[in-house]
């Protein structure tokens, strides 16, 4: 994780982060989950508390969980009962292993000039065809939330010319509106992209 304050948000609050009261984005992950073949091989970036690779798990899909703290990856183990590996974005060395990422929340804290190197990274751990799903806080310039952690608040204009530059082909981005961990307003941007 890029600051320090993210990562010590997330060392010290990880149990009360991971078993928080938070709905499953099932819309979200019906639809990415919809264009993969039955049981196909999906990577997990930043799986935070493990719901959304507990879901996939269910729906009988191969879900390789990750994420950057070692403590919510600890959480996420006890939910999932598998091994959860403790991994950065930028340690991402796969190529052409799954058939999905999803990314739920997780590449908003990616610092801006590291997150073109990410997405590359996540294109070539895709085979030919694979998707990547990711969602990000809107916005225009980087900058922290009020609990101390990195957010690099994107436009969409701005991920889809990165998408674009870097390689992604059927890139789509919806935004609508939410709210965060914090409990504050949220403008929300929904990134689909196939390799």
């Amino acid at each position: 994780m890029p600051s320090d304050g993210t990562s010590a948000f997330y060392k010290e609050n990880a149990e009360i982060y991971a078993n928080r009261a938070r709905s499953l984005p099932k819309q979200q992950l019906d639809a990415f989950l919809a264009a993969i073949a039955p049981g196909g091989a999906i990577l997990e970036l930043g799986c935070g508390g493990g719901q959304d690779s507990a879901y996939m798990l269910t729906q009988g899909f191969d879900v390789t969980p990750t994420d950057g703290s070692a403590e919510l990856a600890r959480q996420a183990e006890a939910l999932i009962g598998r091994p959860v590996g403790v991994m950065l974005f930028q340690q991402l060395d796969a190529d052409s292993a799954f058939d999905g990422v999803w990314a739920h929340a997780s590449l908003l804290h990616v610092p801006r000039p590291e997150l073109p190197e990410v997405f590359v990274r996540i294109r070539r751990a895709l085979k030919i065809g694979g998707i990547v799903h990711a969602s990000f806080k809107a916005g225009t310039a980087e900058g922290y939330d009020g609990l101390g952690r990195y957010y690099n608040y994107p436009s969409a204009q701005w991920l889809s010319e990165l998408l674009t530059k870097v390689g992604w082909c059927s890139i789509a981005i919806a935004e609508h509106g939410g709210s965060g961990y914090d409990g504050k307003p949220t403008r929300w941007l929904t990134v689909s992209a196939k390799r």
